[in-house]
Formats: structure tokens, sequence, C-alpha cells
């Protein structure tokens, strides 16, 4: 897609000269996109930017994600899962409530087998619209501010669990609550802010056992089950199961 710029307008290929909200920089542009929340239209481009110079530490810091909490960092900082918060639950359970009602209106005027679609259905589907919207932008600051928050500890390098997304999803009982979470969102947006920043990002191997292995002595639970929040190690460590996964995922093929 071509643009021409000037100003706060752009004309676009097969669309003609578009009014924009932002100026967009006079510098070599790629890649320009148009896309659409269900609200507003966006157009944005890529742009060439000089990597800022950051002196980082001699840490190696380790991410656990999960359900529980959407990360837990090997230096103890903990990020909450945005989805437990009253803020998201209200915005849920207020699209069930719409959903329902939408059913209910279907249901009144439903001709024979075809179902009729009133203006007040279409105005609901719109509020629906816009609420499923809302708690997408919620749980994308949150992303965004978390792993901003993580990645300007500036630690030499960061290692996160390779996360298999699809097998997760398999679980019935799970599967809703690892999508909320958009984990594989977080791991993208911690492995291009780690480039941005010039620090070192390391991918485990997904069979590498960060929670059945003791942070203190090295020894291995194969007995550790899902519901055991606490890792009780033979040697007499007691720890966090989420921080001492995280504690061996920062020593993840180290040389000593």
């Amino acid at each position: 897609m071509k643009l021409k710029v000037k100003g706060k307008k752009v004309l676009i290929e097969k669309v003609g000269w578009v009014v924009v909200s932002e100026c967009i920089p006079d510098k070599k542009y790629y890649n320009p996109r148009i896309s659409n929340d269900g609200k507003y239209w966006y157009l944005s481009v890529g742009i060439e930017e000089s990597k800022p110079i950051v002196e980082l530490t001699n840490v190696s810091l380790g991410i656990d994600v999960g359900i529980k909490e959407l990360a837990v960092c090997s230096d103890g900082t903990r990020k909450k899962n945005i989805n437990k918060t009253s803020n998201v639950r209200r915005g849920e359970k207020r699209i069930r409530r719409l959903q329902r009602q939408i059913s209910r209106k279907y249901e009144i005027n439903k001709e024979g087998n075809r179902f009729v679609k009133t203006s007040n259905i279409i105005k609901i589907e719109k509020k629906i619209q816009h609420l499923y919207r809302r708690l997408t932008n919620i749980r994308l600051n949150h992303l965004h501010q978390s792993t901003s928050e993580i990645v300007k500890t500036k630690p030499y390098r960061i290692v996160m669990e390779a996360i298999n997304i699809k097998g997760m999803m398999k679980n019935k009982h799970l599967s809703k609550a690892i999508a909320k979470q958009c984990l594989f969102k977080f791991k993208r947006q911690i492995q291009y802010k780690c480039e941005k920043y010039g620090i070192e990002f390391v991918e485990a191997n997904q069979w590498y056992p960060s929670s059945k292995t003791c942070s203190s002595c090295g020894n291995k639970k194969n007995d550790l089950n899902l519901s055991d929040r606490l890792y009780k190690c033979e040697c007499g460590h007691e720890i966090d199961r989420d921080i001492n996964a995280a504690i061996n995922l920062s020593r993840y093929k180290l040389v000593n």
C-alpha cells in the first residue's frame, strides 16, 4: 500500500485523502497498515530509529508465566492477573447480561425458522462490541506496562520457558483463562523490548524442569502436582513454586 503524506493529511491508495489525528514522522516508513478495532480506524507505519544505549546490570532474570499471576520474576517481582480485577470482571458480567438480552429478543422476533435482526438488537450488538474492545485495551495496556517495567530493570539477559499455547488450550478447564492471559503477546512484547535495549532473550526448552527442580540443592521432585503452590524439598528448602521456577530459569544454561 502506497501513502502520500502532507501534514495531517494522508493520501491512501484506492481510498483518497484522509485526515489523521497525529502527524506521521518525516522519516522513511515501512509496511503501512490500516486496522479497525470496532470503533476507530488506525493507520500504522514502521519507522527506523536508532537503538538507545543502555547500561545493563549483571543480572540474569528468569520469568515464569502462568494463570494465577501473569508473571513471576526471579527477583521476586510479580505481575498480577488483570482478569481477576473488578474492572474486567464487571465488563465480562455486563457482556454476558447483554448476550442473554439479545437471545431473548431473537426468540421474541423469530418468524418461523428465520431470526429477525431489529434496530434494538443492532444497538445491543454494538454495545457488546465496544465492551469487548474496552476489555482488549485493558489487557493490552497491562501487558505493555508489565513488560516495560520488567525490561527497565536492565538485566543483561531474560529467560522464559517456551510456551506451547496450542497444547495448553487443549485443557478445556483452563483454555478460557489461558486465552485471556494473552501469554503469547506477553512473550512477543518481552522479545522486541529486549531487542530494543540490547538485552539477550533466551527461550528455555519447554521440557526444562524449572518447577520440579529445587533452586537450592538442584534435586528434582517428580511428584510435584499443579495444586502444590509451595515447593518443599528434602534438603529442607521451602519456597513459592513460581519463584522457584523463575530462579531456575534465570540460571538456564549459565556456565559457572
